[in-house]
């Protein structure tokens, strides 16, 4: 019996909800109307869309006429953001939106580098910065094919290098030339999010080598305290950028030790900062907490569990109504008792001679706790698996145990199954529902492992026979490698 994960029903529908909410219910206002001709299209169609996180979605359809014109328009004013004008060979290209109406004309041999704006400050700024910043790329990119075939050369190499130091110092004298300029736009302020931290060079010895010991962990220390320094958050026209979901996934997945208590503290961190603005703040408990609860890497939906409790279930949650705080507390019920690292939840239950089995009984190194059901294809593929290796294991020494939970209520067809395939291990069964097992261990699919240890505290959950095999060993193998104690 095996089942598709999924999060908390209405917070995924909450997160596309509030995510197209922001395109279906735009900013009211005198409307707008943008002006797109494009050379080399007519008589067809293109689409209005703008980027949401790190997603992007389809606003609006129109008609080119015969020469080429596009005309996007209604009666409420757009969201600020970065839009995209797509063709129907799904070729595109970006724009700003922030004035509500202005003209952009181009070709489609080169949208960027023929694009001619009218009536929009924050287009001209944007287009003139992705020409600069292309044209620099271009040099940038001939000259690293330089330093390539320069081998061994260390002169041509140094000044080689010394040119591309100096194109990325003139994107940033340029980028830092609108912010001065034109501090006020929102392409200032993208500009600003795009920036990152700078520390001082280290000290570096006659030879050139760095002559500070501590010095990347320094760097590294200094470069995640002020990673969100220059990330507005309170523009949430940012939120329809590919900037904002990119410096969060950056600073979750590159800065942050991938372990629950360390990204706890990430997650706070990014949820405090964005308290700035409530959509943005909407935006970044409902996103995180879907992207944990969903997540495939075993731990990580305790930093959902902490999201629900800190957030939801305080009503900090604005947007949550009674129907979906009722279901979020459910689902923090069924995952809590099972966190890695608690003790698992004792459970008694008969075996097939009717005889009580208890779980905190079990005397073993690792106990392997499975829920199984002999109907489910996917766990008669597990169980020799799981036969090989818990004989394996027994005769080689190590202290393992099964404890193995039938969850068919046919109590004769668990027990022939158990006795056809000679499962010499633990075999029990709720077989009158007493235990709640399915609460306690989020039982909604079979085969379901968790490995314990010598004091049935939670080593890892859902893994398949291979994966316990594996983790056993590598615990073992690590343990073996420790300095033992006197």
């Amino acid at each position: 019996m095996k089942a598709k994960k999924y999060g908390v029903l209405n917070i995924a529908i909450l997160f596309v909800l509030f995510s197209l909410n922001a395109l279906v219910n735009p900013v009211a206002g005198n409307g707008y109307e943008i002006k797109v001709r494009i050379i080399g299209l007519k008589d067809t169609i293109c689409y209005l869309g703008n980027h949401y996180g790190d997603k992007q979605y389809v606003r609006d359809t129109v008609k080119v006429d015969a020469n080429g014109w596009a005309v996007f328009k209604g009666k409420d004013s757009l969201p600020g953001g970065i839009y995209l004008v797509v063709m129907p060979s799904k070729t595109y290209f970006e724009m700003v939106v922030n004035e509500q109406k202005f003209s952009l004309e181009t070709d489609t041999n080169d949208f960027i580098g023929k694009m001619k704006v009218t009536g929009s400050l924050e287009n001209k700024l944007f287009n003139d910065h992705q020409r600069f910043v292309i044209e620099k790329a271009q040099k940038s990119q001939e000259l690293k094919a330089k330093l390539d075939a320069a081998g061994d050369n260390k002169a041509l190499a140094d000044s080689i290098r010394e040119e591309i130091s100096s194109l990325d110092k003139e994107v940033k004298q340029y980028r830092m030339k609108i912010v001065n300029d034109h501090p006020k736009t929102f392409m200032a302020n993208i500009i600003r999010a795009m920036s990152e931290p700078e520390f001082p060079a280290p000290q570096r010895d006659e030879k050139g080598n760095v002559s500070d010991s501590t010095y990347q962990q320094k760097y590294f220390n200094y470069y995640k305290k002020h990673f969100f320094d220059n990330l507005d958050f309170s523009d949430e026209r940012l939120l329809r950028t590919p900037i904002f979901h990119g410096k969060i996934k950056t600073y979750l997945e590159q800065l942050t030790v991938p372990l629950p208590d360390s990204i706890i503290v990430s997650v706070d961190t990014i949820i405090n900062r964005a308290r700035a603005n409530k959509e943005v703040f909407k935006y970044c408990v409902a996103t995180l907490a879907n992207q944990y609860e969903t997540s495939k890497i075993m731990g990580y939906d305790k930093v959902f569990v902490h999201i629900a409790e800190r957030y939801y279930l305080t009503k900090e949650a604005f947007w949550a109504d009674s129907t979906l705080q009722a279901k979020i507390h459910e689902r923090v019920e069924k995952i809590k008792p099972n966190i890695l690292g608690q003790k698992a939840y004792n459970l008694n239950m008969p075996d097939t001679g009717m005889k009580m089995q208890s779980l905190y009984g079990v005397k073993a190194k690792y106990t392997i706790l499975m829920f199984w059901d002999p109907t489910c294809g996917h766990c008669k593929q597990e169980m020799p698996k799981l036969v090989h290796f818990y004989d394996s294991s027994r005769a080689a020494g190590l202290k393992v145990e099964v404890f193995a939970v039938g969850i068919e209520s046919d109590i004769d067809l668990w027990k022939n199954y158990v006795r056809d395939n000679n499962l010499k291990w633990i075999n029990v069964s709720d077989l009158y529902n007493n235990t709640g097992f399915r609460n306690y261990y989020d039982i909604y699919s079979t085969p379901v492992i968790y490995l314990l240890d010598e004091e049935k505290r939670i080593l890892a959950k859902r893994l398949d026979a291979e994966k316990v095999r594996d983790f056993i060993h590598h615990q073992e193998k690590t343990k073996a490698a420790q300095p033992k104690t006197e």
